[in-house]
């Protein structure tokens, strides 16, 4: 027996987590598997509604390792065409929920769509004329808004991180290679590993200096981490993605590196001197160093 969901689930966030929940628990309680029905790209990419401005807060890797970790039996990732986009939800149920899962229960969030439908059409009473058991799941508010990927996105692009973690139910993450870079941190004493990003359609947190948690080559670290354009430094206005890793100090060009926001420290700005810059981030590693208890 399988017992299925479906959704774009980016961010795998706490009201995700309402509806995978309520999935695993029922199929733990009936000896099922739980399976989910997700898709890559996201639809807007495919049917170019604003696409330009897209950004996620997941790699198709990461939803997938998010999901297994809240104890999905079953990812199933669906290529989303113009084609697919134009079934129906009773074309998408019999097709792929039924035909491919073969799931004899369906698990709906609070505003569940599937298929090329508007917000009226009724995805329970679909899934039921089609033989389908359906469980509705909670939607999950905070004391502001419910909780939605659209909402942490923002939160994440402007500043608010911390509340973004809190909704996420992790710390938001960036992953990449490190690359490169022109060298002057190493000079003011501070060096750092800057990073190209593996998937270049994720949110960035909003220009600023953070307090991250740092992973590379199986070790565990602390950093602070700047995304911007180094204004005191720099005339070119490239951004870039730099990291002063604290008490490390090893060659790690080419390899893997992932990023874990805890907290904004402040905003980017532009100084006065390299003195005074320098200065700064003394403050910045001290703050960093409170922060974490180190």
């Amino acid at each position: 027996m399988v017992i299925a969901t479906t959704g774009f689930f980016d961010g795998v966030h706490l009201g995700h987590r309402k509806v995978i929940d309520t999935l695993c628990s029922t199929a733990r309680a009936r000896g099922a598997e739980s399976a989910v029905v997700t898709f890559w790209p996201h639809p807007r990419n495919v049917l170019r509604q604003d696409a330009r401005q897209l950004r996620l807060l997941n790699s198709l890797d990461e939803k997938k390792a998010l999901l297994k970790a809240c104890g999905v039996d079953q990812v199933h990732v669906v290529d989303f065409t113009r084609a697919l986009s134009r079934l129906s939800c009773e074309d998408f149920i019999k097709d792929y929920i039924i035909g491919q899962i073969g799931a004899e229960v369906l698990i709906v969030g609070y505003d569940h769509r599937l298929g090329n439908t508007d917000f009226d059409t009724d995805v329970t009473a679909v899934a039921t004329r089609l033989g389908l058991e359906t469980i509705k799941a909670e939607s999950v508010s905070d004391r502001y808004n419910t909780i939605s990927s659209t909402y942490i996105r923002n939160l994440v692009s402007t500043g608010g991180i911390e509340r973004a973690n809190s909704l996420l139910g992790y710390e938001y993450r960036l992953s990449g290679v490190v690359v490169s870079g022109n060298g002057i941190g190493r000079r003011l004493s501070y060096p750092t590993a800057n990073m190209q990003l593996y998937e270049p359609l994720k949110v960035l947190p909003e220009q600023g200096v953070y307090a991250v948690k740092v992973h590379v080559e199986d070790g565990n670290y602390y950093g602070v981490c700047n995304i911007g354009v180094r204004p005191t430094i720099s005339d070119d206005r490239t951004q870039v993605i730099e990291t002063h890793i604290l008490d490390f100090n090893e060659e790690i060009y080419g390899l893997d590196i992932s990023f874990d926001f805890c907290a904004k420290l402040r905003n980017e700005q532009k100084f006065a001197s390299v003195d005074m810059l320098r200065s700064q981030m003394e403050q910045d590693v001290r703050q960093t160093r409170q922060l974490f208890g180190i």
